[in-house]
């Protein structure tokens, strides 16, 4: 028990770059989805919703090595994370300061490149290609720059992968471990191979006219989602340190629950999800009724949705707390969607606005849940938000965030 500090936050995604883009397009609910064409002699033509990032990132990497796209959106947001909490080097003993990182699919960039350059091209590859393919790259890198040399870990859950960051962040500030930590995820994987791969998976919407609408979280006639790429940093510090150093709070990263449903490698377990938000509840020391809005994971998918939608009503039984998915606008971002999401639902509290639940039309009558339209009353003021984040693999990580 015991919530730790926001102090500094930022992220870059096909919704833009920092809080302020972020907020403005979320309050737009306008999708960002793209069409992606590959034409393959065998499959055919393969067309895809893809959101992309557009902002320019760093190409120099504090190792003097080249960077994986991955690593390089890491850093960056990581760096105006940490520029925006305010420090002074006076502040910090780097001993006690640690990252903390999640990422599904590091290095897909380097990766797809790699092997086309060594079956298609025949050709060598860069003698750096492991190090800049390395699942941990981002951390090390991170690390690197900052001078972290307290805890440096990175967690790979796939869509759980971010959140689980930075729940283990908060286990471990609460022990004593660390004072400090910047905490986030990143994905990069829109690669031919990669998106080729979840196409075969038949989970990603089809294009239609208009791919910014393609994916459309808990409809009627949802069929999948649109691939994101992205990254979120944040600076946790334990309330002690923020204090001392007189930090400005952006708010508390208060409860964290994580479980694994161990029934099927893709498909949700309702009773899984209803452990993971149960145990973040009382992680926060609050009741279902203290939560004011809820980010799901809906990712548009049918069994997905209607899973999330069934636990969402165990746990919250009778209390219809605002729901919404900001997949429908930002696309999936596999493991870093918790930790941008997180800073979604962190923004929606500290603006006191909801985002809306993007593209909806015919919500589905299975999917019994309280999806926040553009009309709806925002209501008294609330506390607490809760973001839900649940894997392949079965991995289920539920964050709260407090005023």
């Amino acid at each position: 028990m015991g919530a730790v500090c926001i102090t500094g936050a930022d992220q870059v995604s096909s919704l833009g770059l920092g809080l302020q883009e972020l907020s403005s397009a979320l309050d737009s609910a306008r999708g960002t989805a793209q069409t992606f064409e590959l034409d393959l002699p065998g499959p055919g033509l393969i067309r895809a919703p893809v959101c992309r990032v557009s902002a320019e990132l760093p190409g120099v990497a504090p190792s003097k090595v080249p960077m994986d796209r991955n690593t390089a959106m890491s850093l960056y947001v990581a760096q105006r994370a940490w520029q925006s909490a305010g420090w002074s080097e006076s502040e910090l003993n780097r001993d006690r300061l640690g990252v903390f990182w999640g990422s599904g699919m590091g290095g897909a960039h380097t990766f797809d490149q790699t092997c086309h350059a060594l079956y298609a091209e025949q050709r060598r590859i860069r003698p750096t290609s492991v190090v800049t393919t390395m699942p941990n790259a981002a951390v090390a890198e991170i690390s690197l720059w900052a001078q972290a040399r307290g805890i440096t870990q990175t967690y790979a859950c796939a869509c759980a992968s971010s959140a689980v960051a930075l729940g283990e962040a908060l286990m471990a500030m609460r022990a004593g471990r660390v004072d400090v930590a910047i905490v986030g995820g990143s994905e990069a994987m829109l690669t031919p191979g990669v998106i080729a791969g979840w196409s075969a998976m038949r989970v990603l919407a089809p294009v239609g006219e208009d791919p910014r609408v393609a994916c459309k979280p808990f409809d009627a006639k949802r069929n999948g989602f649109a691939l994101g790429e992205g990254a979120a940093a944040f600076i946790l510090e334990t309330p002690a340190h923020a204090k001392r150093r007189g930090a400005q709070v952006m708010g508390q990263l208060s409860g964290y629950g994580i479980s694994t449903d161990a029934v099927h490698i893709t498909n949700p377990d309702p009773q899984g999800q209803i452990k993971a938000m149960r145990m973040a509840l009382n992680d926060a020391g609050l009741a279902p009724e203290d939560i004011g809005y809820i980010n799901a994971h809906g990712t548009a998918t049918l069994a997905g949705d209607l899973a999330e939608a069934m636990s969402i009503g165990e746990v919250f039984a009778g209390l219809r707390v605002p729901v919404s998915s900001t997949k429908a606008l930002h696309g999936h971002l596999l493991g870093a969607g918790g930790a941008l999401e997180m800073l979604i639902a962190l923004q929606a509290l500290r603006r006191q606005r909801r985002p809306v639940a993007a593209h909806l039309s015919e919500p589905d009558p299975k999917c019994d849940l309280n999806l926040v339209r553009p009309d709806q009353d925002q209501g008294p003021a609330w506390q607490h938000a809760m973001s839900n984040s649940f894997a392949f693999g079965g991995t289920n990580a539920v964050l709260i965030v407090s005023a």
